[in-house]
């Protein structure tokens, strides 16, 4: 209905937000109770009395029953009796995207025309838990039920004003927004908010923008673009900046209070945010000789967080190091040792290049290039970037392996102390006499024993599965919905700290590799002085190649955070973003700290932290619909001060965390990445059988073999990037940024010529 240009649907809220019953938290579970209890309430209701009317007889006009219909069946010669129970006449929302059209299945509206009413009724119940009332109401969580008189004019029908609640009610934000109210007070004040919105003419759009600059805008690139120098950070501003105070008082001040959500998000973000950047640190203090350390990496961390998350256009991605960042390093390390170069200065150098070319590139608006990405090439990048992480994993525990899975041996300064043990290990000897000679020694003198790498490799399994099994808690049956909630947020936390007890304290007696920690100074200001002009000039295709890594993946994680499904509403600044990534990286380098980006998948995690959820059946599939996000800078600003603090509490007792914790962490980061990812969908249906199908949009609009031919092409993209940035060979992981710009020519050149256009398109819409 629209609000703008029918009086009746302002007349009809009038009269009846008021009024209306309203029933919350129904515990009953069959559609034929909760009517029985609306209705009931509607005639115990003293403003609205119907002495005439019986509202038991009003029960059957609901429903359309063919009673008991005897159906012959002559092929098989038998007879049975079919029992119709329908609703005789209801409203249920629709929504078209581009992928299709969607049932609403929270809410139902109900109406009904009875003879003997004197005056239009409505009551509204919202259940306690959805309910499954049978295909498209899968999820019902609120039904409205229209009673109104027989004759009637024809704008006062039941239809009518069942038209007037069913538009309130489409809203999917409006609905979570009625999930919060407690009492019956504040569900109408609700309702009334929702009626002066909807009244509101002319009103602009809740996400300020689709400018020219807009790299989400359906504008077509032109050349012109990239000349209109500070225009793309002026309009980011512009779009952002009435927002800025509501990023620190959404969720804090006002009704609709999420204390409890912010919390345990900002608790999931320190672990989410410190671990990786032990990890990270810990990979780069091997590859630089401790040049840049576990300590640079937590300080370094802390400082761009703070300032990102104070003044970000996108608030809720998350910067970090990362490991192609921990790749471009160590080589630019192998790089200084050829040469002979110091490493400090030449970094810095290199670092330097790479904001002058970031931020020259959000001057001139160069985000607009994300106008070519598509998001199948976005997908790709993502998944190579969650294969690192699992790969990471991986080499981390083979070296551990590598080292201690062996026979038990002694240290070399050992064997002239024990010589009898050492002489039973060359061979000489039982193999009993040899374990119970081994047994007897003090574990420090013993280099390789075989529990070490099998309790490293249970643990980061057990963190992996402890972890995934508490993220996919919220959809379990057990316990109440506020405490599935709160461990599934908590799950990465909860898993990380249980096995590191585990590891540090049950299995004491057993040493574990940690990371390593080095007392010395932090803040130091690169010597440039020890740099040659041709140096300087050197550095610069260095870092060229640098600024387009963090380019791709600063403005690739910026969409993927902002895609439509996520509704967020206060817009993006990809512009300004990209700029202050090169204004952090000024202070990284000149420090020695390591460099950062806004990281994938840490930023989607976050959003899906603060997102609250709606479920929907499809097909006997459940999907997950997105209904609003918390747009918030406290959480992030939150993790990144603490991460500061835990400077304090190195190295103990952030060494009692093992590395195989830190590995497990990468493999629930990883796992839980892919969640959403359509690339990963299409590769598990060439493992399914085709009745399991799930009744997504490509799959009714796009031949099978088309499918399949399109993810085999995916897989290739995904191969030829994982064999540039992770093969051995140093110098060719330096031409790995070019390969991530090479996908754009291939999706929009190449790809057509191979699979109709149309169906590419398909297949890169958003399904919501």
């Amino acid at each position: 209905m629209n609000f703008e240009e029918e009086i009746r649907a302002h007349r009809d809220l009038d009269g009846f937000l008021g009024r209306a019953t309203i029933l919350l938290d129904e515990t009953a579970a069959s559609l034929d109770d909760v009517l029985k209890r609306m209705l009931h309430h509607v005639g115990q209701d003293s403003n609205s009395s119907e002495p005439s009317c019986n509202f038991e007889e009003v029960m059957s006009l609901l429903f359309t029953d063919a009673g008991a219909q005897e159906v012959n069946d002559k092929s098989q010669s038998f007879v049975f009796f079919d029992d119709v129970h329908l609703l005789s006449e209801t409203i249920q929302g629709v929504t078209a995207t581009a992928t299709g059209i969607q049932y609403q299945q929270s809410w139902l509206c109900i109406l009904c025309n009875v003879k003997y009413l004197q005056r239009r009724h409505v009551c509204i119940s919202r259940l306690e838990r959805p309910q499954n009332w049978g295909e498209n109401c899968c999820e019902v969580r609120y039904v409205i039920l229209i009673l109104a008189p027989l004759k009637m004019k024809s704008t006062k029908t039941a239809m009518e004003l069942g038209r007037t609640f069913a538009t309130l009610f489409s809203d999917i934000s409006f609905r979570q927004k009625l999930l919060e109210t407690r009492t019956q007070v504040e569900f109408k004040e609700a309702l009334v908010l929702q009626m002066h919105q909807l009244r509101a003419t002319n009103q602009p759009p809740t996400v300020l923008g689709k400018e020219e600059t807009d790299p989400r805008s359906h504008k077509p690139l032109q050349c012109k673009d990239f000349l209109k120098a500070g225009r793309g950070i002026y309009e980011d501003f512009r779009r952002r900046l009435p927002f800025y105070p509501s990023d620190f008082t959404d969720g804090i001040v006002g009704s609709n209070k999420t204390l409890l959500k912010y919390m345990t998000t900002a608790i999931f973000l320190y672990i989410a945010i410190l671990l990786p950047a032990i990890a990270f640190g810990s990979l780069n203090d091997e590859s630089t000789r401790g040049e840049i350390d576990v300590r640079k990496t937590i300080i370094g961390q802390s400082i761009g967080g703070v300032i990102y998350s104070l003044f970000a256009g996108s608030p809720l991605v998350i910067p970090l190091t990362t490991a192609p960042l921990a790749i471009f390093i160590s080589v630019i390390r192998g790089i200084c040792d050829d040469y002979n170069l110091d490493f400090p200065a030449f970094y810095a150098c290199i670092g330097l290049w790479n904001c002058l070319f970031l931020i020259l590139a959000g001057i001139f608006n160069v985000s607009l290039l994300m106008k070519l990405f598509k998001r199948s090439t976005e997908e790709v990048i993502a998944l190579f970037i969650s294969i690192a992480f699992v790969v990471d994993a991986v080499k981390g525990t083979f070296k551990i392996f590598y080292r201690y899975y062996q026979a038990p041996t002694l240290a070399n300064s050992s064997m002239a102390a024990f010589p009898a043990a050492a002489d039973l290990l060359r061979g000489n000897g039982s193999e009993a006499a040899a374990s119970f000679a081994v047994g007897g020694l003090p574990g420090s003198v013993i280099q390789c024993t075989r529990e070490r790498p099998v309790l490293c490799l249970l643990l980061m399994l057990g963190t992996l599965w402890m972890g995934y099994t508490l993220y996919q808690f919220k959809r379990s049956p057990f316990l109440h919905a506020k405490v599935r909630e709160v461990l599934s947020d908590c799950a990465l936390p909860i898993s990380v700290l249980l096995f590191s007890f585990i590891g540090s304290y049950v299995f004491s007696d057993i040493e574990l590799p940690v990371f390593k920690v080095h007392n010395r100074p932090v803040f130091k200001v690169a010597p440039f002085e020890r740099l040659s002009a041709m140096n300087v000039v050197s550095a610069m295709g260095l870092g060229f190649l640098l600024a387009l890594l963090i380019f791709i993946d600063q403005n690739i994680v910026v969409s993927l955070t902002n895609a439509p499904e996520n509704r967020l509403l206060k817009g993006t600044a990809y512009h300004w973003d990209l700029m202050l990534s090169g204004l952090i990286n000024i202070l990284m380098s000149v420090m020695g700290l390591p460099w950062m980006h806004a990281a994938f998948p840490h930023s989607t995690l976050h959003v899906r932290q603060l997102a609250f959820v709606e479920q929907r059946v499809e097909g006997g599939h459940l999907y997950e619909t997105i209904v609003q996000v918390k747009e918030t800078r406290l959480t992030s600003l939150t993790a990144n001060i603490f991460i500061g603090v835990s400077v304090l509490l190195l190295p103990l007792p952030l060494q009692w965390i093992p590395k195989p914790v830190l590995y497990g962490l990468f493999l629930y980061i990883a796992l839980t990445s892919i969640d959403g990812n359509q690339m990963c969908d299409r590769m598990a249906l060439l493992l399914k059988e085709q009745t399991s199908y799930p009744p997504t949009h490509y799959i009714r609009k796009v031949p099978q073999r088309k499918i399949h031919f399109f993810t085999f092409l995916q897989m290739m993209q995904l191969l030829i990037l994982c064999t540039f940035g992770m093969y051995p060979i140093p110098y060719m992981k330096m031409i790995f940024p070019l390969l991530m710009v090479m996908l754009i020519p291939i999706r929009n050149n190449v790809l057509p010529h191979i699979i109709e256009a149309k169906y590419l398109d398909i297949m890169d819409a958003q399904h919501m």
